[in-house]
């Protein structure tokens, strides 16, 4: 059995928690180890404020101040996918995997590089247009007796 689930939130600070306490809610609800969910969790927290903060309204098709988030769990593996109508991603950041860190003292910047360090696999690219994607990957564990249970 597999589930997915597509949300339409608002660039608002009060979505990011919105989005992470329904994702956590599916994967308790479905059986995922909790580690697995909480790190999953904080990747999607990450990439959901980096939305907020970043993803303009232009020409996205999306609803004005809107970014929509995409989680699939099927079999083994969960990916979910945040994507925004903003000015998308630098060049270097899509074709280069790992930025340079920021600087100790930096405010912000950090975020992209824990969902680096928080996912088994994860791209950032641009969709045709306007706006930013990032997805993430993550294998899954599972508690005994689980809904979704890979056979």
């Amino acid at each position: 059995m597999s589930i997915w689930w597509s949300l339409h939130l608002r660039r608002e600070a009060a979505s990011v928690p919105l989005a992470r306490r329904l994702l956590l809610g599916a994967m308790d609800t479905a059986g995922v180890d909790p580690d697995i969910s909480f790190d999953l969790s904080v990747a999607l927290s990450e990439a959901c404020a980096n939305a907020v903060e970043h993803g303009g309204d232009e020409g996205s098709g999306e609803p004005p101040g809107a970014y929509r988030v995409t989680a699939y769990l099927d079999g083994e593996r969960c990916r979910i996918e945040v994507a925004d109508s903003g000015p998308g991603f630098p060049a270097r950041r899509v074709v280069q995997r790992t930025a340079p860190a920021p600087a100790l003292t930096a405010e912000s910047g950090r975020g992209l590089g824990l969902i680096e360090q928080l996912a088994d696999h994860v791209q950032f690219g641009n969709r045709p247009g306007h706006g930013a994607v990032v997805s993430f990957d993550k294998i899954l564990k599972w508690r005994e007796g689980a809904l979704l249970r890979a056979m």
